[in-house]
């Protein structure tokens, strides 16, 4: 998986590069009807990421923190800073993922959802950019450990040849010692 730095970076990212293409259209303030007639128009709607917009639009109370109808670049600034330090619950990776705003294929975004309890290690509901790589790399260590411990038990012909092999050019790792003995 190891896509953890990249998945919070692209939400970031995605959705400031968003707020900005649609405050650029909109330079009296963004406003859910302006979000929605960006997202429907014909002049903008190719311009607009639908993804994103479509965050923006459906956690919009959230956002605006003020109440004042307007999404300000401070909010977004906000938004992206705390989903930076405190990361994004299950059902807001599955919002981004189920709009195509998370950037990453469907098999991984399905293990980081079916891993999501896994890789939250201090428990709060949220996953941090940090707790995804942290998690990539156990399990990754763990997967090698595993592939050791088989190995030791099973893979004993690789110091000594392999007893099948009735080739005269069957090679080991202590081939070398005996090569007199191999010819």
């Amino acid at each position: 998986m190891s896509k953890g730095n990249g998945l919070l970076s692209g939400i970031y990212a995605g959705l400031s590069g968003t707020y900005s293409q649609l405050a650029s259209l909109y330079p009296e303030g963004l406003t859910l009807e302006n979000i929605n007639e960006a997202r429907t128009k014909t002049t903008t709607a190719n311009l607009v990421n639908q993804s994103f917009a479509s965050y923006l639009q459906t956690n919009f109370k959230n956002i605006d923190k003020d109440g004042d109808g307007i999404i300000s670049a401070e909010e977004m600034s906000n938004l992206t800073n705390l989903i930076s330090r405190q990361g994004l619950t299950k059902s807001e990776l599955t919002q981004l993922f189920a709009t195509g705003s998370s950037g990453l294929s469907q098999e991984t975004m399905n293990k980081i959802l079916e891993h999501f309890d896994d890789m939250d290690a201090n428990h709060d509901g949220r996953i941090t950019s940090e707790e995804i790589s942290a998690y990539d790399i156990n399990a990754a260590r763990m997967e090698k450990e595993d592939e050791f411990n088989n190995r030791r038990a099973t893979d004993i012909s690789v110091f000594y040849g392999d007893d099948s092999s009735s080739a005269s050019d069957s090679y080991s790792i202590l081939s070398y010692k005996y090569k007199n003995y191999n010819s």
